[in-house]
């Protein structure tokens, strides 16, 4: 069966957000891929899904990129200003940036936050703007840390604010702090994820989903295990990093098929669990073997009893000496020579 493939009623992002509770921390790039090909209604209805359900947008995976063209520029001077500070004076005069950085800076200090947020939850519309004022360098602060992504600081701050008016509107009790960063963040991340959307980052998570998987499939009957993270990112040219958020989608993806899969009458599972388990044990076997061929028939019977590779309990270098008439040393020195030469095959 095709993990990615999906033939249910609901929509792919539909059926992989029911698997999803509240509070439940999402993959921007499994979410864009699940969401290629579907229409702006379709995107703008899983972000409101999201933002329902309390549930946070993980960006992590999502490609860095500096835009093309004059915004690459400004993108890039971006980055530059948040290492340095985000100093307004090294920007220009009359930069919108600067002259809004310059404007927050100067606001006055309008009560503590604590019984603001008190006030705010008794439905105090005064509270509420004074809180959204006091919020706002806040919303600078993380827009900096989300520079990079290909969306230019003034519109991060401003999706932010959208954010932060959120929080305020809809707070009620419990550690405002926190409340009011989780809503900045998530406007910041939707935002992110539709600029990575139009940047065509869906199509390019299937690709490398489909890629993935295929190198996982090759490598274990050449290699008769399955393969390391490092292997499949070599042979995708990719980092760990890269291949690892891949991964973690490809499971996303298992994990929906199975929890949509009807369930199988129990011997039927276990009839193919058991085929499963055979044909890998097989190839495993068959690798073994084809390992064992470039050794001598005392060093092949050796590893074989050392390791319990005919199905038996591994042995210690005693109990394979007496079997073979050796001493335990001995044993113990053929086994690292055996090793070594099956090393540099």
């Amino acid at each position: 069966m095709n993990d990615l493939d999906f033939s249910f009623e609901q929509s792919p992002w539909e059926a992989f957000l029911m698997t999803k509770g509240m509070g439940d921390t999402i993959s921007a790039a499994t979410l864009l891929s699940l969401l290629e090909g579907a229409d702006e209604q379709a995107v703008e209805d899983a972000l409101a899904d999201l933002e329902t359900g309390c549930m946070d947008l993980d960006i992590s995976d999502l490609p860095r990129t500096a835009g093309v063209g004059e915004a690459a520029v400004r993108l890039r001077q971006e980055i530059q200003l948040v290492k340095n500070g985000l100093d307004p004076n090294a920007l220009e005069e009359n930069d919108p940036l600067r002259l809004y950085l310059e404007e927050v800076a100067d606001m006055p200090a309008c009560g503590e936050e604590a019984v603001l947020a008190k006030r705010c939850a008794k439905g105090e519309v005064a509270a509420m703007e004074m809180l959204t004022n006091l919020g706002l360098s806040r919303v600078i602060e993380l827009a900096a840390k989300h520079t990079g992504y290909g969306v230019l600081l003034l519109d991060l701050i401003q999706e932010g604010s959208m954010g932060l008016w959120q929080a305020v509107q809809n707070y009620r009790h419990g550690d405002y702090a926190v409340h009011r960063d989780r809503w900045i963040r998530f406007y910041l991340a939707k935002a992110i994820t539709l600029q990575a959307r139009s940047g065509g980052v869906g199509q390019k998570m299937r690709t490398a989903l489909e890629d993935y998987r295929a190198v996982d499939e090759r490598l274990l009957g050449e290699l008769g295990r399955n393969p390391t993270l490092e292997e499949i990112a070599a042979e995708l040219h990719m980092t760990v990093e890269e291949a690892l958020s891949v991964r973690k989608m490809l499971e996303d993806a298992r994990l929906l098929a199975k929890a949509k899969k009807p369930e199988e009458p129990e011997e039927e599972k276990e009839a193919e669990e058991q085929a499963v388990e055979d044909t890998a044990l097989f190839q495993m076997r068959q690798r073994i073997l084809d390992l064992l061929s470039v050794l001598d028939q005392q060093d092949q019977k050796l590893l074989t009893l050392r390791f319990g590779l005919e199905g038996g309990k591994p042995l210690t270098p005693e109990e394979t000496g007496r079997r073979l008439g050796l001493t335990s040393q001995e044993v113990v020195e053929r086994e690292a020579a055996a090793l070594a030469k099956l090393r540099n095959q």
